[in-house]
């Protein structure tokens, strides 16, 4: 199944979400969640086109990937995640993960890989969870 890489990033005064391996989707929005639906209607629209104008990987079977930068993503899960509990999981200064947040500090690649890691294994911890 072919994935479609979708980039969230925010901006000055929104966030915008554009495609980085497929061209012509584009989103825009005042939230992480407008943004998203943007470009979930972008690719409707796209998918409306003549057959040879519709991009390759929108024909057939395909998967969204959300990509997001890490203000980004502690911006739209702040109120699932705090710094506190990210820190933890990542042994990343609390301060600096603020940073982060508010865009004052630009993470260096390393800590974003850790960071990404870190919200993997929690994940993988979730999805072996019985109730």
């Amino acid at each position: 199944m072919k994935k479609i890489k979708i980039i969230i990033a925010r901006g000055k005064d929104d966030y915008a979400a554009y495609a980085e391996n497929v061209e012509k989707i584009y989103g825009i929005g005042d939230t992480i969640q407008e943004a998203k639906m943007s470009a979930l209607n972008c690719i409707d629209i796209i998918k409306t086109f003549s057959p040879d104008n519709i991009p390759t990987a929108l024909k057939g079977d395909y998967e969204i990937v959300w990509k997001f930068g890490v203000e980004s993503l502690l911006e739209y899960y702040k109120g699932i995640f705090n710094q506190t509990g990210i820190a933890r999981l990542t042994g990343i200064n609390e301060k600096q993960l603020n940073h982060y947040a508010s865009g004052l500090k630009k993470p260096r690649q390393a800590q974003i890989k850790k960071i990404e890691a870190a919200l993997h294994r929690l994940g993988s911890e979730l999805l072996a969870v019985e109730l």
